[in-house]
């Protein structure tokens, strides 16, 4: 694609460029990128050649660990494009997690919304000698939910405040409850319904199947390799971990903190 001072710039550079970028930036056009990354590269190799083929410490260390970064991703890749799990595998897994599946509770309830216990209290009378909870709901109370006669829809465990689901889980279905306060003020609730939640089907819980397969088949090919690996940490025994904070030891001509 071009040379600086003798050096080549590859379209494999450039490739490698562009593969990079920020995804909004990807959507340019490719004309306008193309011309960019160029002169990026020179300009890039322009500055790299100015150091006189000194590479300073520091970007020396940083360039072996990206190396190293880059190469074990490629194994990660290369292992997990080697290794696919079968839907038998997948559907081994649904099983083990999800056949003695227990569901936890589920609610269906509405609720008025007053700003005191006598009100509160007033209003339960008069939904205890017939009025209509939902049409009481759209005249009296001053939650959002109210305009659609204080209707909730299902509900589970820590999605509503601690006061208010204690009170849910004691009613049976039609009761009302007595007045409970929230910091939101005075509620009164009906509970409609209620049921055990049910386990994903199959189709639902594949991704989530197959990433945890995928994860655990990683963590054991990574400790397998590691420990084939001879390894020798002595050198680490005596050293104070306070040590990771000395920059200075990367860049000598900055002042430690």
């Amino acid at each position: 694609m071009a040379t600086v001072n003798g050096e080549v710039i590859t379209l494999g550079d450039m490739i490698s460029v562009h593969a990079g970028l920020q995804p909004q930036y990807q959507q340019l056009p490719v004309d306008t990128l193309f011309s960019s990354i160029l002169d990026q590269l020179v300009q890039q190799t322009a500055l790299a050649q100015s150091l006189n083929g000194e590479v300073p410490q520091h970007v020396e260390i940083a360039l072996n660990n990206e190396r190293r970064t880059l190469l074990a991703s490629e194994a990660l890749e290369a292992f997990v494009a080697g290794n696919e799990v079968s839907d038998e595998d997948l559907q081994a897994a649904y099983d083990a997690q999800f056949s003695s599946f227990v569901g936890e509770d589920e609610y269906n309830a509405s609720h008025i919304l007053v700003p005191t216990e006598e009100e509160a209290k007033d209003i339960r009378k008069e939904l205890t000698d017939g009025a209509d909870f939902a049409e009481t709901a759209k005249v009296k109370s001053t939650g959002p939910s109210g305009a659609s006669g204080g209707s909730l829809g299902w509900f589970g465990a820590g999605q509503m405040v601690k006061p208010f689901e204690d009170a849910v889980a004691e009613l049976a279905v039609g009761e009302i409850s007595q007045p409970v306060q929230t910091q939101f003020g005075w509620h009164l609730i009906i509970l409609n319904d209620a049921r055990k939640s049910e386990a994903p089907t199959f189709e639902e819980a594949r991704q989530e199947l197959l990433n945890n397969a995928q994860r655990t088949a990683v963590q054991a090919f990574i400790a397998k390799q590691a420990a084939a690996a001879e390894v020798d940490q002595s050198g680490a025994d005596a050293v104070d971990p306070n040590l990771l904070l000395r920059k200075d030891l990367l860049f000598p001509s900055q002042e430690q903190n």
